[in-house]
């Protein structure tokens, strides 16, 4: 069926993460895919630069991966079907150069029911699902 899948997990969204790492698990139980959770850290925009450290980006990265592997040790897969990944920079492109470079066949994104704002602005799983090379299951919060 599967045999990698990529989950984006938005630590401060975990209402939306949550649904969306179910039912990866679920697949990867089924199939044996290796489940691969990505968590991007965004760039700050440049004008908030005199108000923040210079690398808050990298902070919060080096915060991220225990967060993520804490939530890897309970979601009851051996630890070699599971991997983690931290970026930074543009959410949906380093998902998707994660996707790409890991040959993954399948990305779970969990997703808010479509609204106004959405429809204007677009959103990341909206340019997972336009860009991804590979299938996508978007799971509604």
């Amino acid at each position: 069926m599967f045999r990698s899948i990529v989950v984006p997990i938005d630590l401060a969204e975990a209402d939306i993460a949550a649904p969306a790492l179910e039912r990866a698990v679920t697949l990867a139980k089924m199939s044996g895919a290796k489940l691969t959770l990505v968590n991007v850290v965004p760039l700050m925009p440049t004008y908030a630069f005199d108000m923040v450290p210079v690398a808050i980006e990298s902070d919060i990265a080096d915060k991220a991966r225990p967060e993520l592997e804490r939530r890897v040790k309970a979601l009851g897969l051996p630890e070699t079907q599971v991997g983690v990944e931290v970026r930074i920079g543009g959410v949906y492109h380093e998902v998707l150069d994660v996707a790409s470079k890991i040959g993954a066949d399948l990305i779970v994104v969990g997703s808010h029911r479509p609204a106004m704002s959405t429809y204007l602005l677009g959103s990341n799983a909206t340019a997972i699902v336009r860009h991804a090379l590979c299938s996508v299951l978007v799971v509604r919060v």
